[in-house]
C-alpha cells in the first residue's frame, strides 16, 4: 500500500515571520496525525526558520525551487546544498509556473531533477497538461513527454525515491478540478508510463499527488481514487484548517 503524500505549496505567501508563526499553527493542529505524510514548501527565505520549527515533527519541509547548478554566478538561485544545510528534506521541480513563467524545459526538469536526487533530497516532480492541451485530446502524449524527459538518466533505484504530483495547469488557482475519473484516468496512464519506464513492479511504488484546486470538500473523493496518492495542495494549504481538513479527508 502506497501511503497518501499530503503536500502543501505556500508558493510566494508569507514574509519569514509569518511563515515561522503559521508553522508552529501547523505543528500544534497536525501534531495526531500519522496516517498520511506532510510537508510544506517554502519561499527560500522562510525556509530555514520553517524547518527549525517543524524539526521532529510529523511536517516535511521542502523549497519551491533548486538550481541545477553547483554555484556560481547565477543571480537570485539558490542550490541544492543550501536548500539541505537549513533542513529541507524535499524539492518541487517542473511546477507548472516554473515551466510557463521563468521558462524551464523538459531539459532543465531533468537537470535539475538529478540534482535534487545527487544532493539526497526527495525530489516533488510536477506534471501536467494546459487547457487548450486537454480540449485537444493530447493529455496522455503531454504527460508521456514531460515523464520520459524528466526521468532521462535515471535509475530504478533513484525514481523510487520520486513523488510525481500530476497537476492539469488549468486547474491551478481556478477553482476548477478535474473530476475524480479525469485525475484518476491520467494518474492510470502516468502510471502506465512509469511502468514501461521502469517495471511493473516500480511504477506500483511511486506516489502520484493530485493538484489542482484540492479543498477538504473534495480531498476524499480524489484521494479514494486507486491510483491517486495524495495532493500537492495550493491555496487551501494557506489556512491550517483548510489543510487539516485535506490531511484528515478520511476521518
Amino acid at each position: 500500500m502506497r501511503k497518501i503524500f499530503i503536500a502543501g505549496n505556500w508558493k510566494m505567501f508569507f514574509t519569514a515571520d509569518k511563515a515561522r508563526a503559521y508553522a508552529t499553527e501547523l505543528k500544534e493542529a497536525l501534531a495526531d496525525i500519522n496516517d498520511v505524510d506532510l510537508a510544506v514548501c517554502t519561499n527560500p527565505i522562510a525556509l530555514e526558520g520553517v524547518a527549525k520549527i517543524l524539526a521532529g515533527s510529523n511536517i516535511g519541509v521542502g523549497s519551491q525551487n533548486c538550481s541545477e547548478n553547483n554555484e556560481g554566478a547565477f543571480t537570485g538561485e539558490v542550490t541544492t546544498e543550501m536548500v539541505k544545510a537549513v533542513g529541507a528534506t524535499y524539492a518541487l521541480v517542473g511546477h507548472s509556473e516554473r515551466r510557463t513563467i521563468f521558462g524551464e524545459t523538459d531539459a532543465i526538469v531533468n537537470a535539475k531533477t538529478k540534482k535534487i536526487l545527487a544532493e539526497g533530497l526527495l525530489p516533488i516532480l510536477c506534471i501536467g497538461e494546459t487547457l487548450e492541451e486537454r480540449e485537444g485530446g493530447i493529455t496522455e502524449k503531454v504527460i508521456k513527454t514531460q515523464l520520459t524527459a524528466a526521468l532521462d538518466g535515471i535509475s530504478a533505484e533513484d525514481m523510487e525515491k520520486i513523488t510525481v504530483a500530476y497537476e492539469p495547469v488549468w486547474a491551478i488557482g481556478t477553482g476548477k478540478v478535474a473530476t475524480p475519473e479525469m485525475a484518476q484516468e491520467t494518474h492510470a496512464q502516468a502510471r502506465q508510463i512509469l511502468a514501461n519506464l521502469y517495471s511493473d513492479e516500480l511504477a506500483q511504488k511511486v506516489r502520484i499527488q493530485y493538484g489542482g484546486s484540492v479543498k477538504p470538500e473534495n480531498a476524499k473523493e480524489l484521494m479514494n481514487q486507486p491510483d491517486i496518492d495524495g495532493a500537492l495542495v495550493g491555496g487551501a494549504a494557506l489556512k491550517a484548517d483548510s489543510f487539516k481538513g485535506i490531511a484528515t479527508y478520511n476521518s
